[in-house]
């Protein structure tokens, strides 16, 4: 097919500085730029064996994603749109893919639990007025296809968790979904980052209704700005669980492929900060 021949643009003397400046000031910006991320039919697509037999495939992806792409990969419920949660620009380039505001709050993919004690402030380990000690519960859960809703640490970047100004934004900003995702490809990736993954589930146009074919995916997502999509197989539709931790008991605000457990409690809630963190779970 003939490729059409954009027409010539000029500048001005003045714009022509303008512009040097803004490069000098955005290193970043202007490295990303590079060609190794050109979009138009040069999207990254990778077929591998959902079992992880062929991890090695994944190394290229792997590479991109420490560079700063953004990119799908599959989880053990759903697939994610998934990028370096310490990439300030990736985490733009997320939400603006997935159109996510940045007071929003995010939820993070871990390979371990040790991450998860870093970046945010652990699972209730019980004290001496009555809370319950639900970690030695949580560990058999995880991993597996919950999502817990934590109190995010300092070591979580803040354009993961949202920096609104309103009281119900501001409220939201300490609060991240944290997953171990029980996945084959999903953990060959994991164990080769430096950080968790910053992860939002890929949706179709109807509400609660997820994309479960990573080919579709590529073809809807990729002129947006997608950098590349792992192809695990067709997923089954159907979302994590999601437990907010962050009160005084385990509180079930979606139910997911994870069953409920006689610890974790049910009750309808429709905060806006509930809201918010179901819209970015996978």
């Amino acid at each position: 097919m003939a490729m059409m021949r954009l027409p010539a643009i000029h500048l001005s003397p003045r714009r022509q500085n303008m512009v040097a400046m803004a490069a000098k000031r955005s290193p970043k910006r202007l490295k990303y730029s590079t060609p190794r991320f050109t979009k138009e039919g040069e999207l990254v697509y990778i077929e591998v064996d959902p079992c992880g037999a062929d991890a090695w495939k994944l190394q290229p992806v792997i590479e991109l994603l420490k560079q700063g792409a953004v990119g799908v990969i599959p989880t053990d419920t759903v697939y994610a749109i998934a990028c370096d949660c310490k990439n300030n620009s990736a985490v733009e380039r997320l939400r603006r893919i997935k159109k996510i505001e940045s007071s929003k709050p995010l939820s993070i993919l871990c390979p371990s639990f040790r991450d998860i004690d870093t970046y945010t402030m652990g699972f209730p380990r019980g004290d001496a007025h009555g809370h319950a000690n639900v970690f030695r519960a949580v560990k058999q859960c995880l991993p597996g296809p919950y999502t817990f809703i934590l109190t995010a640490s300092k070591e979580l970047p803040k354009q993961c968790v949202g920096y609104g100004t309103t009281s119900v934004k501001f409220a939201s900003r300490k609060n991240v979904g944290v997953r171990i995702s029980d996945d084959a490809v999903c953990q060959a990736i994991l164990q080769e980052m430096d950080s968790p993954l910053i992860c939002t589930s890929v949706k179709g146009p109807k509400e609660n209704e997820w994309m479960i074919d990573p080919t579709a995916i590529g073809d809807i997502y990729g002129p947006e700005g997608l950098d590349f999509v792992v192809d695990g197989g067709v997923r089954v539709a159907e979302p994590s669980t999601i437990v907010d931790m962050t009160g005084s008991y385990p509180k079930v605000i979606r139910e997911g492929k994870g069953p409920i457990l006689p610890w974790m409690v049910v009750e309808d809630d429709e905060s806006h900060l509930r809201q918010d963190l179901i819209a970015s779970g996978t």
